[in-house]
């Protein structure tokens, strides 16, 4: 039993607008844009069921299930665009059409969404490596809010509202203040006396970007000083601050792409031998030969691309630094996409969603039993953890836009938070559309690419389950964290069983061979990492996009209570943390 049902869709709806006396007469005019996202361009016409028109991603996250499913839209024409009938049948509506796979019509290229693969796209969201100057801004930035305690001060029960407001300004006037205090004790103590902080706006916004757009780079660092960094710029950034302080401390992250575009050097972008320089050169068990004759390539290609778009504006070392840059997010995704990809590798090769080969290694499921909230066969569950690693994958490499967009949404002075116990104590809720929007067009390329999307598509953002753009970004760079131990786990099992006899001999007599403990690992996952548990209600966790990582993180909780879990400490595992875990 799938929970989370499509009908509402967390922090967006489905709002389509009727125009039933234009549909009566079967003319009227196209809007420029989607008339749910109001954004992209429309491309479904669905006068004859709801009366709106939709781009792909909205028409499909509203039209997959229930009555809708039933409606016959028609494909707008465009001038110069192919004619023909690319809608579903003549009164078939959208049955085995679109429900759950959209019209092979979407394959061809829509400019309205994100290229994956232009360096010229994924450039506009990478962030510039730091110099060396920067990188003591950088400790400076971490220093002071290491020493504050501001959302544990600012988000607490108040008996009024001046009360909170009062202490948001002394606490974000005290940061400030230790900013220019300990880069230049004269300047700040003429600031605190003057109450000049509008003169040293562009300090402000230079240090607090620096310490951002490290962040972005390192997810792995900054843990807590990054989340009262954001929490107390968004403060600083809302109107009513803004008027009192007479200052503004946000600026966008410095991309490569901006970076470039200043200095005239846009055509590196799309130089052919910018992907060898930005490419990260892996060992992966390769002759040392083979690795150093890619080392010198990509070196080489370095070299050109410097010799040849240098000029006055764009030194080389400008250059190098940028190529260097998205060469580092290209680690970045070889360090957290690998290993969702190496874990759907083990899904394939142990597991059939055909045939589960016999019943001691069925994935199947049923709510009540095992503590599961959810009832799959074995072909719906193994669809089921296949499609979530999947869409893990695509947050994955696109997590620098979603960290940029997400940035935006908690940044924004449009969208003011409100503090609501969500269970988990005190959170700041708060919508974030462009973040809302982008993981929309995730979801509908990992919907897409499939026969038959199993569980529901309701994403959580905004709500008491994931509150911000924050709490969303936090959840899903988790990802690697739980994916990388199992991965290192099962791939040292194999070396220290071909290395040690005594280890070998423990395997072989404990748990009934190498390949058997690694499918045994991989089963319980599998099938208990992705059966709906971790929350106390079905909207909590169940089915719905949110709730699978919910799911994968209650197995982790548990893993010191499986029978394989000391062959995890014996390969090296601390825990999915980085503590030791008894």
């Amino acid at each position: 039993m799938d929970s989370d049902g499509d009908a509402a869709m967390a922090n967006g709806g489905g709002g389509a607008s009727a125009n039933d006396e234009n549909c009566a007469s079967g003319e009227r005019s196209v809007p420029e844009h989607c008339e749910e996202c109001e954004d992209r361009r429309p491309v479904w016409d669905c006068k004859q069921g709801c009366g709106g028109v939709f781009c792909d991603v909205c028409f499909y996250a509203l039209h997959r299930k229930g009555k809708r499913a039933l409606h016959k839209p028609e494909k707008i024409e465009r001038p110069g665009a192919a004619t023909g009938n690319c809608g579903p049948a003549a009164g078939k509506g959208l049955s085995g059409w679109i429900g759950p796979r959209l019209p092979p019509q979407k394959e061809e290229a829509h400019p309205d969404m994100y290229d994956r693969k232009s360096f010229s796209e994924r450039s506009k969201y990478i962030p510039v490596r730091l110099t060396s100057d920067e990188r003591r801004y950088l400790r400076l930035v971490e220093s002071v809010i290491s020493v504050t305690d501001y959302t544990g001060k600012v988000d607490a029960d108040f008996p009024s509202a001046s009360k909170r407001s009062h202490l948001i300004l002394k606490q974000i006037t005290r940061f400030l203040s230790g900013l220019v205090l300990a880069v230049d004790y004269q300047k700040g103590m003429t600031m605190i006396d003057e109450r000049g902080y509008s003169e040293h706006e562009g300090f402000f916004q230079d240090v607090l970007e620096i310490a951002r757009r490290h962040k972005i780079m390192n997810p792995e660092k900054m843990r807590t000083e990054y989340a009262k960094l954001i929490y107390l710029m968004q403060d600083a950034v809302s109107p009513e601050a803004q008027r009192i302080l007479n200052l503004n401390i946000k600026r966008g992250v410095k991309s490569v792409y901006e970076f470039l575009r200043e200095r005239g050097g846009l055509a590196i972008l799309s130089d052919p031998n910018v992907e060898i320089a930005t490419r990260e050169v892996l060992a992966n068990g390769r002759p040392r030969p083979q690795i150093t004759k890619d080392i010198r390539r990509k070196e080489t290609a370095v070299a050109q691309i410097k010799r040849k778009y240098a000029t006055h504006n764009l030194s080389q070392d400008d250059i190098h630094t940028c190529l260097y840059s998205m060469c580092d997010n290209d680690s970045f995704l070889n360090s957290n996409r690998v290993p969702i990809d190496k874990m759907i590798a083990f899904l394939e090769k142990y597991f059939s969603p055909d045939t589960p080969g016999d019943d001691a290694y069925s994935l199947a499921i049923s709510a009540g039993e095992g503590g599961a909230r959810l009832t799959h066969s074995h072909a719906r569950q193994y669809n089921f953890a296949h499609q979530s690693l999947t869409l893990w994958r695509d947050i994955m490499h696109d997590m620098f836009r979603l960290w940029c967009l997400g940035e935006e949404d908690l940044l924004s002075e449009s969208f003011a938070y409100k503090l609501v116990d969500t269970g988990q104590g005190k959170q700041r809720v708060q919508n974030s559309p462009q973040t809302f929007k982008a993981m929309q067009e995730i979801l509908f390329h990992a919907q897409h690419g499939v026969q038959s999307w199993v569980g529901s598509s309701v994403i959580h953002l905004g709500d008491h389950n994931v509150p911000n753009a924050l709490m969303f970004i936090d959840k899903y760079t988790q990802v690697s964290r739980i994916l990388g131990p199992i991965v290192s786990c099962l791939e040292q099992l194999v070396v220290l069983y071909d290395k040690d006899e005594h280890i070998q001999n423990l395997i072989d007599t404990g748990y009934g061979g190498l390949e058997t403990l690694r499918k045994d690992i991989l089963f319980d996952f599998f099938r208990s990492a992705f059966d709906g548990s971790g929350a106390d209600n079905f909207f909590d966790a169940g089915s719905c996009i949110d709730g699978r990582l919910t799911s994968a993180w209650n197995w982790c909780s548990q893993l010191n209570s499986k029978p394989f879990f000391p062959m995890f400490q014996l390969t090296g595992f601390t825990s999915f943390d980085g503590e030791f875990q008894r």
